[in-house]
Formats: C-alpha cells, sequence, structure tokens
C-alpha cells in the first residue's frame, strides 16, 4: 500500500484540508465561468474534498486518483451523499492510456508537485479538455523542501512563471496566477506559511 492508501481513512479529519478544498473551489468559482452542464475532471481526487464543493456547479465530475485507498473513501462518501453524478476512477496517467472522454474543466489540487513530468500530464490535459474548456491547477508556490521533510521525491512547488511557460507550450492560452490559500503548517523550524497559487487556463 502507498502512504496515500495509509493515509486515507483519516484524510478528511484534518479541518486544515476541508477549508483548503472550500477556499480553492470558491476560487475557481469566481474565475471560471461553471455550467451545470459541465463534464468535469478532477484528476488527483484523494477523497474528492475539492469536487464535492464543486459539485452543485457541475454535471457529471470523473474523480481520477491512483490510490486505491482514497478511492475507496470516495465511493463510501459519494454513496453516502446520493451524487450519482459524481465518478470515481482508477487513473494514473503517468502509466495509463487517456480516456476518449472530454471534458470541460480539469482540476487539480496539491496533486501536480507529486508528479515527475509535469511537462507531459499538462499535455494530457490538453488533450483531454474540449475546445473551449477550462484548466485550473491549485497547488504550492516554490518552497525550500520543508513542507513535505526529508525523504520527500517531488517538486518542492513550482516557479509560477516557469509553470505557465510549461502551460504554454502544452498549447494553453489565457493563463493566469493568483494566491488563493495560505497554508500554516508546523515543521522543524517552526510554524511556516505556505502559499497555494491556483492556475486558471483555457483550451481554444
Amino acid at each position: 500500500m502507498t502512504d496515500f492508501d495509509l493515509r486515507a481513512a483519516t484524510w478528511d479529519a484534518d479541518p486544515i484540508k476541508q477549508e483548503r478544498a472550500l477556499a480553492v473551489a470558491q476560487a475557481i468559482r469566481q474565475q471560471i465561468p461553471l455550467a451545470s452542464t459541465w463534464r468535469a475532471l478532477e484528476y488527483g481526487c484523494g477523497t474528492g474534498l475539492l469536487s464535492f464543493a464543486l459539485h452543485t456547479d457541475l454535471g457529471d465530475i470523473t474523480l481520477a486518483d491512483a490510490s486505491p485507498g482514497m478511492l475507496a473513501v470516495l465511493e463510501d462518501k459519494i454513496a453516502a451523499a446520493g451524487l450519482p453524478h459524481m465518478r470515481p476512477l482508477l487513473l494514473d496517467l503517468t502509466h495509463d492510456s487517456r480516456s476518449a472522454e472530454r471534458y470541460d474543466l480539469i482540476h487539480t489540487l496539491m496533486t501536480l508537485h507529486h508528479v515527475a513530468d509535469t511537462e507531459r500530464l499538462l499535455q494530457d490535459f490538453y488533450a483531454l479538455l474540449r475546445p473551449g474548456g477550462w484548466l485550473a491547477i491549485a497547488d504550492l508556490d516554490q518552497e525550500d523542501s520543508s513542507f513535505h521533510g526529508p525523504g520527500f521525491t517531488g517538486h518542492y512547488g513550482f516557479d509560477r512563471a516557469v509553470l505557465g511557460a510549461q502551460m504554454e507550450s502544452a498549447g494553453f492560452n489565457d493563463i493566469a496566477f493568483s494566491t488563493c490559500y495560505v497554508m500554516r503548517k508546523p515543521t522543524d523550524q517552526g510554524m511556516r506559511e505556505y502559499p497555494l497559487f491556483l492556475a486558471i487556463a483555457t483550451r481554444l
């Protein structure tokens, strides 16, 4: 089992994760003209906190993650809430083929910094969007490695200019960054603040 599988059962118990998802959802609402007819994909959904915060704004939502443990918790949440327009999907785009389905919105929260090849993932996102579709990425600004601590093998957040250039290279337009949330987290150096950006872009 992965670390995410092991943490799935208690994931939603963290009030910071709940607060973060609500803040990101509100920022997405303010910057993207969401519609109840839209088909959406949340990639790296975990237990679906972000999509649950957006589910009344959207139509069908596919919630994709590579962790069976997270998806098991998500399935129980969807069943308990009676939300048939939300569908879990086991998917890891670093290994699995892309779906033939196309979406009006792809949204992610704290996922990109776990993906080694961000440029390829952005290309996958572009291919999965229909013309006129929107991309919304919420993740960490570049940090000094203290957020995860020793042993973490992903990205230490992102430089907005560098990520924006990667998004443009993947074909995206109207790219805009804003700060959507600031996490406070205890570290070896005491309590630290870590800003999260929301990157918005469109596919023409």
